[in-house]
This record gives structure tokens, C-alpha cells and sequence, in this order.
């Protein structure tokens, strides 16, 4: 929802987008949601009128008072303690800054170990992007992902947008590349990662009844895909992400993706990777012979409790290490975490790639010590092995997955600094 609204540029495409939204299952739940509160303030506005009427306004006000204002107020109180008691946390971490880089210049330790010091940040371009770099800078962080998102509505559905006219840079383009230009300027490196986000539904089940519906599909995917390799043909964008998490589509069409491989060669002259989801079966031998590196979504589940120690943590790398180096050595390329990721909460090594909710801080306690703990082990086991390309941590300054202000910030700097 707020993707797609932040690229409303006329009343029109306000009203498709909120067509769009209230035709899902989340915007349908909101729409009952609100209609209920509708009829609740209603029957309440009639009652209060009512005892107004029969009783006067004093003995309306107290009932008011006594009927409906105290309970929310004992409901308000309570939930406020539940949420200040889940996001307090006691947990004192010495933060190392003796390995923060405070020359303002990236070190370049890329061309040097080739591992890529990455980083997913959110709306780069909305924020102060000048401070922004200068703190990833400070961590050591030498890659930036710049992820445009593309929507689609469904699993089911055919099209994908924003358009993309052949040969024109869009308004939102040009931000892209005067971002990319500007981030750039400072040293960094750059990784394009075009990235497909649904109302409804994960992208790696997208999935047709018949040939038709995906043609369509793939040559609405494919039309956007040449337009962003342009992209980063244009800005010198260092490595191109061609998918992330297609599963179902490349099972589906693999020709569809060798060809479409082929035709981003013909653009594009960096490097090249996909980033799979962790589960994936890796078994397309064409396709991944002829990317760069073996891009991987890395929400492995860790754990099978809550607040781990470090130890467990590692432990349960173990049967995902052995898995990577086989992968690695079947393709003789590389791993590389394209995203890399976990809540600051008690349960954040169970299932990594769950996101958050609004009300999580009712019932998830708040644990920036058992992220730092994920990340601690993640470093530890994965940096230093051959097969091992780098990560991109998820997310900078996300809510949900809070780099920025925790000790995970620190630790990432710690492990980027060597």
C-alpha cells in the first residue's frame, strides 16, 4: 500500500491504487474493520443522545464517564504498560569505535578480499542522503543495494508496474540516477536489484492456468528488467539483479529466463546475479552458469526457541553451511547474501523472514541482544569461507529489521572493518 501510494503522481492513479488496495484481502479486512467502528461509535452516539434526553446532561455525563471513558482508559493504561514493558530491554553492549572509519573515504577493501560490505536501505533517496552515507561510511559499509520496486497486484495477476517506456527515463528514474550518481560519487558501489512487491500473496508462487496469461507475464517482467539493465548500464551500476524470489517462474519458464538472460548481456556489461529465496531447490544448471554469483535471500531459520545463546546460533548454521559449499562448489561461483536479516526480538532466529505487525509489541519482547547475537554468529561462521561472497544486511532503517541505533550496527562495522 504505501509503495504503491508514494507513486501517485495524478487523481487517477490515486483512485486505481486505492481500487487496487480494498480489492485485497488486507484492504478488505480494513474496509470491514472500519465499518464496524462505524456502527460501534453510531449505536454509542445514540445511546448518550437517548439517556440525554431522558436523564439530562448530568446524568448522561456521568454515565458517559463511568460507561465509556473509564474502561478505555483502564484499556489504554494496560496496553501502554504491555507495550513499554515488551520495548524495554536490559542489555548494556560496550560499542567498539575504535573500528568506525572516520576518514569519510571508503576503504575499497573490495578489490582487495572481493567481499562485498553491502547494505539494503530504505528509501534512500527520501531521507537525508548525504547523512546517510556518511553513517554507512563510518560502518564500513562499501555497497549500497538501490531496490525499485515493482508492483503487482497478486499471484494472479498479469500486470506489473510502474510502465516503462522505451528509450525515456520516468520521473522516478531520474531520482534513481541521480541517487545512484550521487552515491556513487562518494565511493560507493552499486547493486541494482529490481524487486517485485504483491498486496496479496508471495512472488515465488506466482502461477498461471495457462500459457497465454504467463507469456504475458514474462514480456510485462522482461520489458521492465531490459529497462532497469539500462539503468544500470547508464549509471555504471557495478551488479544487476535480474529476479528475486521467482521460484514458481523459473520452474515454469526456464527458456523464458536464458533468453532473457542473453538480452541483458546485450545491454548490461557488469556482473550479474539472482537473488533465490534460502529454500530453493538451485537446480536450473543453465541459468546459474551464467550469472556471476549465487545470490541468496538468507531468512535461514536458526533456531527452535526463543533467546538463544550465541552457541545454538551457530550450531544451527551448521546444516545451511554445508548445503552453501556444495552450492558453491557445483557452480564453482560464489554465495552472496543479497539480503541477510533479523527483527530485534526474542524470537528473531525462529523465522527469520517474518515480518513484524503492528501489534507485535503485545506479545514479542523486544531483544536488540539476540539480533546482535544472529548477526555475531552469522559473521563468525560465514565471513572468512572461500566459497563466501559478502551480505547485504535487511535493512538499514527499517522498523521491522533495525539496523541503524542497535549494536547490530556495531557488529556489522566490526566485521566489515577487517
Amino acid at each position: 500500500m504505501i509503495l504503491s501510494f508514494s507513486r501517485i503522481t495524478s487523481f487517477s492513479k490515486f483512485l486505481n491504487s486505492f481500487w487496487n488496495f480494498v480489492t485485497t484481502k488486507s484492504g478488505l479486512l480494513f474496509i470491514h474493520i472500519l465499518w464496524v467502528l462505524f456502527i460501534i461509535l453510531l449505536f454509542i452516539f445514540k445511546y448518550f443522545r437517548k439517556v440525554y434526553k431522558n436523564k439530562g446532561f448530568k446524568i448522561a455525563l456521568q454515565q458517559f464517564l463511568l460507561r465509556l471513558m473509564l474502561p478505555f482508559l483502564v484499556l489504554f493504561f494496560s496496553i501502554k504498560w504491555i507495550i513499554d514493558y515488551n520495548t524495554s530491554e536490559d542489555f548494556d553492549y560496550k560499542w567498539n569505535y575504535s573500528v568506525e572509519n572516520t576518514s569519510q573515504k571508503i576503504a575499497q577493501k573490495f578489490s582487495n578480499d572481493g567481499r562485498f560490505r553491502g547494505m539494503n536501505v530504505y528509501r534512500l533517496g527520501r531521507r537525508k542522503i548525504d547523512k546517510t552515507l556518511d553513517n554507512l561510511i563510518k560502518n564500513n559499509v562499501e555497497w549500497i543495494s538501490v531496490i525499485p520496486y515493482l508492483y503487482q497486484k497478486d499471484e494472479k495477476s498479469i500486470e506489473i508496474s510502474p510502465s516503462t517506456a522505451k528509450n525515456e527515463w520516468s520521473k522516478r528514474d531520474s531520482i534513481f540516477i541521480k541517487n545512484i550518481v550521487k552515491t556513487r560519487k562518494k565511493g560507493f558501489s552499486i547493486l541494482l536489484k529490481p524487486h517485485i512487491w504483491m498486496s496479496d500473496g508471495w512472488r515465488s508462487n506466482i502461477n498461471f492456468d495457462d500459457d497465454k496469461n504467463w507469456n504475458i507475464w514474462f514480456d510485462e517482467y522482461q520489458r521492465i528488467q531490459i529497462h532497469y539493465a539500462h539503468l544500470a548500464e547508464k549509471t555504471n551500476s557495478e551488479l544487476f539483479c535480474i529476479g528475486t524470489e521467482l521460484r514458481s517462474s523459473l520452474d515454469k519458464r526456464p527458456k523464458r529466463w536464458l533468453s532473457l538472460i542473453k538480452k541483458i548481456k546485450s545491454i548490461y556489461k557488469g556482473k550479474l546475479t539472482y537473488a533465490a529465496n534460502w529454500d530453493d531447490s538451485f537446480e536450473f544448471t543453465e541459468f546459474w552458469n551464467e550469472l556471476d554469483y549465487i545470490g541468496i535471500q538468507a531468512y535461514y531459520p536458526l533456531t527452535k526457541v526463543k533467546n538463544p545463546d550465541l552457541e545454538t546460533i551457530k550450531n544451527g548454521w551448521q546444516p545451511h553451511l554445508l548445503k552453501l559449499e556444495k552450492l558453491s562448489k557445483k557452480y564453482n561461483k560464489q554465495i552472496l547474501f543479497t539480503e541477510v536479516g533479523y527483527r530485534n526480538d526474542l524470537y528473531a532466529t525462529i523465522e527469520p523472514w517474518s515480518w513484524g505487525s503492528f501489534f507485535q509489541r503485545l506479545y514479542r519482547k523486544k531483544s536488540n541482544k539476540v539480533q546482535l547475537l544472529a548477526y555475531q554468529a552469522l559473521y563468525e561462521e560465514l565471513w572468512n569461507k572461500e566459497w563466501f561472497a559478502g551480505t547485504f544486511p535487511w535493512e538499514w532503517n527499517s522498523s521491522d529489521f533495525p539496523v541503524q541505533g542497535t549494536p547490530s550496527e556495531n557488529m556489522i562495522a566490526i566485521w566489515y572493518s577487517k
